[in-house]
């Protein structure tokens, strides 16, 4: 999808689009106050933000620790400690069809699973066992292919999202996902596979960024069947080869930043939905 980048003071009107069971949990509300998007464009958003009938392709691989260390944007955040010096990284990739009162867009969720202030930083349990209630996720970025919405992160919940092109495409049982540089040229593509175990999702967790002084922490849910697929032999070892290329960065700014992460190359776990709803709530001080 090629970057938006008109808006206007408009609504899309398409409430009837999320009238499902999932999203009758949650109770609409403004925010505290209109966010003024540009001088000339303010906006009294209703939260969380509806999304329904979401294409998602998810990618998890195995990274350095001490890297992943290195980007954590407050001193109370800490990775997530898997087997042999290692954490984990994932790119969680959004076709987004439908979303509360405005235009379908897409998006690449790059995150690091963490814990806040842990006393034990226990290796490898958080992410088994939805025990540990100082877990989350870190945003440490957020391509985008619309301009609003890239206002609206970076101003309300302090996500590092920018307008980038991202293409979502299926071919020969993998959906494939490349994001470009501003240029045209591009420095991510990730392929995950179609198929896999389906598997029944409804979850909630949160995500953790940082806007000024403050570490906020916002809650995200979603629903849906996964096809999932899992490696986790790599537990047990260190840069394992894959079957095929399932990851490639290229050597531009932006791939560069994700080369300082050391990723393996083989994915330790895979996701596909194709009809998932979701939504994200206002951030809190944490």
């Amino acid at each position: 999808m090629k970057p938006i980048l008109q808006f206007n003071d408009r609504f899309l009107e398409n409430a009837d689009k999320f009238q499902g069971e999932f999203f009758r949990r949650f109770k609409l509300r403004h925010a505290p106050a209109p966010l003024k998007l540009t001088e000339q464009v303010t906006k009294n958003y209703l939260f969380p933000t509806f999304y329904g009938d979401v294409t998602c392709a998810l990618a998890v691989f195995l990274c350095s620790y001490e890297r992943a260390a290195r980007i954590m944007p407050h001193p109370r955040l800490r990775p997530v400690k898997m087997t042999r010096g290692r954490s984990l990284v994932a790119f969680s990739c959004y076709e987004y069809k439908n979303v509360m009162n405005v235009a379908p867009y897409n998006e690449i969720a790059m995150t690091i699973p963490i814990m806040v202030e842990p006393g034990i930083n226990i290796p490898v349990l958080p992410m088994i066992l939805p025990v540990f209630k100082n877990f989350g996720y870190y945003v440490f970025s957020m391509p985008v292919t619309s301009l609003e919405n890239q206002i609206r992160g970076v101003k309300i919940w302090g996500l590092p999202k920018v307008v980038q092109e991202i293409d979502i495409r299926e071919e020969g049982g993998d959906c494939i996902t490349t994001a470009m540089e501003q240029s045209g040229e591009p420095y991510l593509k990730l392929r995950v596979p179609m198929g896999g175990k389906p598997t029944e999702f409804d979850v909630s967790s949160y995500l953790y960024t940082r806007l000024g002084d403050d570490l906020l922490q916002s809650q995200t849910c979603f629903q849906g069947t996964f096809n999932v697929t899992k490696h986790m032999r790599l537990l047990f070892r260190k840069n394992l080869p894959p079957d095929r290329e399932y990851l490639k960065i290229y050597d531009t700014p932006s791939g560069r930043v994700l080369r300082e992460l050391d990723i393996e190359e083989h994915p330790f776990q895979l996701r596909f939905a194709r009809h998932m709803n979701s939504c994200f709530d206002l951030p809190k001080v944490h």
